[in-house]
């Protein structure tokens, strides 16, 4: 099946939290603020329960769920230097982004992320795609199967699940994923996804 996303080549996929927003950063204030003391060597897993003294694996994902459900998820930071870059992308070069993001299908969860990343991104968000808490995105990158369509991920798994389906996956590094071994380019920030991205549209012209 052909991707109805082939014919528009200036779309960039991207997942949300760890990529465009600071999830981490917000969740560790919540999380602290409930008497979460951090673990030392937490930035070497992407498991929260390695993360936090006092959470049990059992209870990672509800606590997760509870946070994303939150008022709290409406105003996250961007991360790193994602706001220049990704305006940058937009306003001089074109591109649009559609967002696919595992925080949740509540519908009040929902809202406040696409203000969230509108109040931050402003026109360059073209779509927000929510996901289950924690869900995996095979089937959401499935509709863009082939369209050789930017992907840019901080999970290992999704980025090489886009990489299978024949997009151009970029993995932005973070500790616990920065040993992962790939055919795709590992970078350290936006400027350098936005160096990779215009430097590639320069060699096709």
């Amino acid at each position: 099946m052909k991707s109805k996303y082939k014919h528009l080549p200036k779309v960039i996929l991207a997942d949300c939290d760890g990529v465009l927003l600071d999830w981490e950063w917000a969740f560790s204030v919540w999380m602290q603020e409930r008497g979460y003391t951090l673990a030392e060597d937490r930035k070497r897993s992407y498991y929260l329960h390695h993360h936090y003294n006092e959470l049990e694996e059992k209870d990672a994902k509800k606590v997760v769920k509870l946070f994303n459900e939150s008022a709290a998820i409406g105003f996250l930071p961007a991360l790193r230097d994602a706001t220049y870059y990704v305006k940058r992308l937009h306003e001089e070069h074109g591109y649009k982004f559609i967002v696919i993001t595992s925080l949740s299908l509540d519908p009040n969860a929902v809202v406040l992320r696409e203000m969230n990343l509108r109040k931050t991104f402003g026109d360059a968000i073209e779509e927000v795609i929510c996901l289950d808490t924690g869900a995996d995105k095979d089937e959401a990158l499935e509709q863009f199967k082939d369209s050789g369509l930017y992907w840019i991920e901080d999970k290992p798994s999704n980025a090489d699940c886009g990489h299978r389906l024949g997009l151009k996956s970029i993995l932005i590094e973070h500790g616990h994923n920065m040993h992962h071994e790939c055919p795709y380019p590992i970078v350290k920030n936006w400027k350098e996804i936005y160096e990779t991205i215009t430097s590639n549209d320069s060699n096709r012209t």
